[in-house]
């Protein structure tokens, strides 16, 4: 296993993150354990998860078997750095969503109990709030950075001029502000390099992008008999409709003797800003297959010929500026 420092941090996390989200509604929890205990085992130590995770309002069942995963002991906890989320309804009444000082300091304690620790490594706005100061949830992060229940706050989801005013007013706090943003990032969505790609380097923000497969479009087209999400819905109407793109993809794959998915994730590590693209999977042979992408070194030539398939904004943030 590779690793990386998380953005200007001294934090040092696997190239590969593992993503949790599907531990509860889609992989069972004994399943989970041993996906889990596999990850340390390749040498993964960053793990990614959230409040919302496993879609039962306020029950946050992903943090709780992550919980009686660490319960068992051998230093699982000691040897993982924990992302998790704050933003998601979590109740019924007001106050039990967004960023508010109020739901951050509540939704912590809630996930610190859930996930039987006394602390969190990246404590991660799940979204932005429009509707809170930065004045206000720079403060409540301040306090729990103080009481040590976090160590580090990163974004997701946000625009890059989201991130310059979230880090310039924790400049003027003294304070060191956003240190990651996890975005939707991949070779069909590479929307990100025109603002928040800028930003993030600007700033000193590792990236973490999600859905680095975009849902299972760059994995191949699906061989008779497969099964999962590239033969039903959205998935399998973005493999039919962008067949003939699809396709060049596939035969530059062929070309260099590689699965489409590993070629994904490794353009994904190429990327000067990408810390760890979040892997997710559902079953013990989708967290195996991924680690090929850490050993996939790309060409100059091979990267132009994916841009020409793939156009991004690599003359950003430029690109729209006079």
């Amino acid at each position: 296993m590779e690793y990386a420092y998380l953005g200007r941090t001294g934090l040092k996390v696997s190239r590969l993150c593992l993503g949790t989200m599907n531990f509860g509604p889609k992989t069972t929890e004994p399943d989970s354990y041993a996906i889990m205990d596999r990850a340390l085992d390749l040498g993964i130590n960053f793990f990614d998860t959230a409040d919302v995770y496993g879609w039962k309002k306020g029950e946050g069942v992903t943090e709780q078997i992550i919980g009686r995963w660490w319960a068992q002991g051998g230093e699982r906890r000691e040897k993982v750095v924990l992302a998790t989320k704050v933003y998601g309804d979590m109740g019924d009444w007001p106050n039990e969503s967004r960023l508010s000082a109020l739901h951050i300091r509540k939704a912590c304690e809630a996930s610190l109990k859930r996930l039987q620790t006394d602390y969190i490594d990246l404590y991660q706005f799940h979204h932005i709030d429009r509707n809170t100061p930065w004045e206000e949830i720079w403060q409540a992060c301040e306090v729990l950075i103080q009481q040590g229940k976090i160590l580090y706050v990163g974004s997701s989801n946000f625009a890059g001029w989201h991130i310059a005013q979230a880090n310039e007013i924790a400049k003027s706090r003294n304070f060191i502000g956003l240190v990651s943003e996890q975005c939707h990032y991949n070779l069909r969505v590479r929307k990100p390099e025109m603002e928040t790609i800028p930003a993030c380097l600007e700033y000193g923000l590792g990236l973490i992008p999600w859905s680095p497969l975009a849902g299972g479009v760059l994995g191949g087209k699906p061989k008779d008999g497969d099964s999962g999400r590239r033969n039903e819905g959205w998935t399998a109407e973005a493999i039919a409709r962008d067949r003939e793109q699809l396709d060049k993809w596939e035969a530059l794959c062929a070309e260099l003797g590689e699965l489409p998915a590993n070629v994904a994730l490794s353009w994904l590590l190429h990327q000067k800003v990408v810390t760890a693209p979040i892997i997710g999977p559902r079953t013990m042979e989708q967290l195996d297959g991924p680690q090929k992408a850490l050993e996939i070194k790309l060409s100059e030539d091979t990267l132009k010929k994916i841009d020409e398939i793939f156009p991004g904004h690599k003359t950003s943030p430029e690109e729209y500026a006079w």
